[in-house]
């Protein structure tokens, strides 16, 4: 089926921080960079025929530039470039949705000629069931998705994706707005707080492992990689869900922070540095003009702890403030790392359930027997990442590891989750 689509505006211009960002990681994972893609899936209210979706679907294409906006990558540098309108494939199956979104999701988007969204429609006779929607990492995050899934519901239930609030800033107008006076006052701001850790908490480059992705880094590597170069293992713990509930109740903070906490305290002590600091990705969605963005708005912000040994307890209750300063650091110009020296640490940290469990007492006993139930797999193999060791929180509760071989083979990273979920039970009394 094909959609054909309008807007109301076209025009070219300078990438986001946030588009920025991720597009050095997209270069650094290719040709493995389907590693960023990912999708919803809206179950379609009431009786709607395919025809009736794809209006709601080019509507949501012409309510949200992001969608309408690809690369140009003929100049030295990537620019964004929004068309006023075009085409949209769509496939139309009877297959399982899960399904659907596997195939959708498993191969790299072209950045400059494929529109940012891949969209398939469910049937089941001459109704819609579910519509299957992927997208690329330049065009939105994960909260960026779920306004356009929330959207696209509303334009199927009402016929109109809003209810007379004004329209988000495209991600031209942010691209503008941060290339200007206020835009480069936030960016120094944010550069600052990156540029005040101190140097020793960098990972030193004459040391460390080498970084694939850096023909400059001198260093060779830690030892053959376990076949493909990057796993995931991930833990599937509801033990360790209620522990993080009831470390959080303890300290009135969120699960969030504690997990991030516990596992800066794992990456101080594996590397035996004091300073504990960590790369948390942050949604930098607390103004006004980014809340409702359908766009790449997430960045990595910069989480610093001193005095990695002195318990968790003493760091979740010490969180609070580097927490704020990491949020603070995450809406920055990403092109400040190479006029700066900024700090490279060994970890990122992403959190990416929809809904946090809020804090919850749990007794240790409650704790203690759920801790069967816990179970490891290896969901993920390719070849390469672009940074070395991150750390993914999803799910009720699932964490993952994802990581280089060559600098954390799998049996370390399977310890390294045993370790988180050994840490916060012990915390919590279990």
């Amino acid at each position: 089926m094909i959609i054909p689509f309008t807007g109301p505006s076209d025009g070219t211009g300078p990438l986001t921080w946030g588009q920025l960002a991720i597009w050095d990681a997209i270069e650094r994972t290719a040709p493995d960079d389907h590693y960023f893609n990912f999708g919803r899936v809206l179950e379609v209210p009431g009786e709607r025929t395919p025809d009736e979706a794809a209006a709601a679907l080019a509507a949501l294409l012409g309510t949200h530039d992001s969608l309408r906006t690809r690369l140009d990558l003929t100049g030295d540098h990537p620019r964004q470039r929004l068309a006023a309108g075009g085409e949209l494939p769509v496939l139309l199956s009877t297959e399982d949705p899960g399904k659907l979104l596997a195939q959708l999701s498993a191969t790299r988007f072209d950045y400059g000629g494929e529109w940012p969204l891949r969209v398939a429609l469910v049937t089941d006779g001459p109704r819609v069931t579910h519509i299957v929607l992927v997208f690329c990492h330049l065009a939105a995050d994960g909260l960026g998705a779920d306004v356009a899934v929330r959207d696209l519901r509303m334009l199927l239930l009402r016929g109109a994706a809003t209810t007379g609030r004004p329209p988000a800033p495209s991600p031209l107008d942010l691209a503008h707005w941060q290339a200007g006076p206020e835009g480069r006052r936030v960016a120094r701001r944010a550069a600052a707080l990156w540029e005040s850790v101190p140097h020793q908490v960098m990972f030193d480059r004459r040391t460390a492992p080498a970084d694939p992705a850096d023909p400059a880094d001198p260093a060779g590597p830690a030892g053959p990689a376990d076949g493909p170069r990057v796993w995931r293992a991930q833990l599937s713990s509801p033990a360790l869900g209620l522990a993080a509930r009831a470390v959080a109740a303890r300290h009135h903070t969120s699960t969030s922070t504690v997990l991030l906490t516990a596992t800066a305290a794992l990456v101080g002590a594996a590397t035996g540095q004091d300073r504990c600091v960590v790369l948390p990705i942050v949604h930098n969605r607390f103004r006004k003009d980014t809340a409702r963005m359908v766009s790449m708005v997430s960045q990595e912000g910069v989480f610093v702890l001193d005095g990695a040994d002195r318990g968790l307890d003493t760091l979740v209750r010490a969180a609070g403030s580097a927490t704020l300063r990491a949020y603070r650091s995450a809406f920055h110009d990403p092109l400040d790392r190479l006029r700066g020296d900024w700090v490279q640490p060994l970890c990122c940290f992403n959190d990416q359930r929809f809904a946090e469990p809020g804090p919850a007492p749990c007794t240790p006993e409650d704790i203690r027997a759920a801790l069967p139930a816990t179970t490891l797999s290896w969901p993920l193999s390719q070849d390469r990442l672009n940074c070395r060791f991150c750390v993914h929180i999803g799910g009720d509760l699932e964490v993952s590891v994802t990581a280089d071989t060559d600098h954390l083979p799998r049996p370390q990273m399977e310890r390294f989750l045993r370790d988180l979920e050994f840490l916060l039970a012990v915390e919590a009394g279990a």
